[in-house]
């Protein structure tokens, strides 16, 4: 192995041995290859709560190696905790700054290797985004599943439950139940929420080993993969396979094709384009829907389908998903295993991965194809489109695969507000009309900080008069978990004077899923020609000024003073 980056700059300032030696490290040590350890445990959520074990584990395996793990942390928070509070709009930013702390951690010692472990909504892809601006031998080690709750439940149950406790149909001993089955266990929540989505996209990536994404988190075997990757980082690091080398524009295709086939988050809309941005590729969220409408929608989880997240894995998770699509991924790309797409698929199952995975399954005594179903077994398409039109120039997007037939064309009148708690409120209240559109604004990334909408769109679901029959459109994003006709990330944004902030109550709101069209049809209930809709948008933007906003300060001020917009990753410029 060639001389490591770090002897060299122990050769400018001897101080850099003393420190080690000054955290039990030995003469020996400060020889090997070194490798930081960068976690985001801590009592934060149970998708990172457990993730101290994993790093020990990590750190054997660069010990068994022949290499000196160091650990860093940069513990996360979750989107759970921050619900109803302002507390939502600081969520989104923390990927940018878990991202910069990996960084800095990464660049103050020249290290030989890097391992990254995080399993949840915005610590996976900062993770992701550190790893490509480092571009060193990197992998990324997913912190797993969360195991099922009773009855095939998950996590997501809050919002439902938050809704009708509101309105006092929820008794103590039903809401105790929750509290002690809601998570029953540490990994990510147990639905194809942004957490599981995004630990799917890192090994699509080609980022993570092979069959380690949403590998329940309680199983010995997610330990021996996590030391497994610990002996691996240091064959990417004598070899020099950089994490550049694999975030590839062709990696990025084939977890776009993963991504439509597993049903996933509309936040990677947000997440993959920001990753890619890293390593200089651009990617308009225009080719995720190019892609998701030639890629068959082939699994059955929530909160589209059935299943929960685990038994996705005991189906065979990403590498048969993969396996299912290899006609149409490029197999050639370089992964973390050092060989390509196609080795690494073919030595998994030689090794039996899918006979073992399989064989928990038949435990459950559900079919396979009832969990992960073949192309020719599915009838639809992708997932999420994009729309564009009067409201929305740059773009939206919607989940179709968790929308009813019925809503994917639907014509129905505004009902605007500026922020989300003024939804919500009205919404518990009762003062919304089935068959309305309500529309959210001032919420993208400079309006507030761009938080989910999960309660108010639990609001919805809950109210019976409501469910199937209401949509939302708003600059504003929405949970993994969230169902129903839910369109986000309008850009421009409302702050920024795009359109969305020109709409009126009783505007006629168009949407229309099959022709990928969003747009204002009418004024007052009465339908008007395109040519009249833009000369009224015009009056009104001649007429409009921006309202009065709370006053940001601190990191939220920053991000929103520099976020893009939400279409082209809401990163930090």
């Amino acid at each position: 192995m060639q001389k490591q980056k770090c002897e060299r700059v122990r050769d400018l300032w001897s101080q850099i041995d003393a420190l080690m030696m000054g955290m039990n490290w030995t003469r020996e040590d400060v020889n090997k290859p070194q490798i930081i350890i960068d976690d985001v445990q801590g009592d934060s959520h149970p998708g990172s709560y457990h993730l101290d074990v994993l790093s020990e584990e990590a750190s054997i395996g660069v010990y068994e190696a022949g290499g000196r793990p160091a650990k860093f942390h940069v513990t996360d928070i979750c989107d759970g905790w921050a619900q109803g509070h302002e507390g939502m709009n600081f969520i989104l930013c923390s990927r940018g700054i878990i991202a910069d702390m990996v960084e800095i951690h990464a660049s103050v010692i020249p290290w030989d290797g890097m391992l990254l472990l995080s399993g949840c909504d915005k610590s996976t892809p900062a993770h992701l985004m550190a790893a490509a601006r480092m571009d060193i031998p990197t992998i990324h080690i997913p912190g797993g599943a969360m195991r099922s709750g009773p009855n095939n439940s998950t996590s997501g149950l809050a919002g439902p439950l938050s809704a009708r406790k509101k309105k006092g149909h929820v008794d103590l001993a039903e809401m105790k139940n929750y509290q002690l089955t809601g998570c029953p266990s540490c990994g990510a929540c147990q639905f194809m929420g942004t957490a599981s989505t995004m630990q799917c996209m890192s090994e699509a990536l080609g980022m993570a080993l092979p069959g380690t994404a949403l590998m329940p988190a309680t199983m010995s075997e997610i330990r021996r993969m996590a030391r497994a990757a610990g002996k691996q980082i240091m064959y990417l690091a004598e070899k020099g396979i950089t994490a550049r080398k694999i975030l590839t524009k062709a990696n990025f295709i084939n977890a776009m094709k993963v991504h439509a086939a597993i049903g996933g988050s509309t936040n990677a809309f947000i997440h993959m384009p920001a990753i890619a941005h890293e390593v200089g590729i651009d990617i308009d969220p225009k080719e995720f829907d190019a892609i998701g409408q030639e890629i068959k929608y082939l699994t059955n989880i929530q909160p589209s389908g059935k299943y929960t997240a685990e038994l996705f894995w005991f189906a065979g998770g990403v590498p048969m998903v993969q396996h299912l699509l290899r006609d149409q991924l490029d197999l050639d790309v370089m992964t973390v295993t050092g060989r390509t797409l196609g080795d690494s698929l073919e030595i998994l199952e030689k090794d039996g991965f899918f006979d073992r995975c399989h064989g928990y399954l038949k435990s459950y005594s559900i079919p396979l194809n009832d969990v992960i179903r073949t192309p020719e077994q599915s009838k639809k398409s992708g997932s999420i489109a994009v729309l564009e039109g009067n409201i929305a120039p740059e773009g939206a997007v919607v989940k179709y695969a968790a929308v009813l037939p019925d809503m994917h064309q639907h014509v129905g009148p505004a009902m605007v507000f500026d922020s989300e708690e003024e939804a919500q409120t009205s919404i518990i209240a009762g003062n919304i009309k089935p068959g309305s559109v309500v529309v959210i604004r001032y919420e993208g990334p400079k309006g507030s900080g761009m938080p989910e909408m999960f309660m108010t769109t639990d609001a919805i679901v809950y109210d019976e008069t409501l469910n199937g029959t209401v949509a939302i459109v708003t600059d504003g994003r929405f949970s993994g978990a969230t169902s129903g006709p839910c369109i986000g990330h309008v850009s421009p944004e409302a702050v920024d004077g795009g359109p969305i902030a020109l709409i009126e109550n009783n505007d006629l709101i168009e949407i229309n899923i099959p022709n990928r069209a969003l747009q204002i049809v009418g004024v007052n209930g009465e339908k008007k020609s395109p040519q009249e809709i833009t000369d009224i948008l015009a009056q009104r933007r001649k007429n409009w000024t921006l309202p009065e906003r709370p006053q940001k300060r601190g990191v939220l001020k920053r991000y929103s003073d520099s976020a893009v917009s939400a279409m082209k990753g809401a990163y930090m410029a």
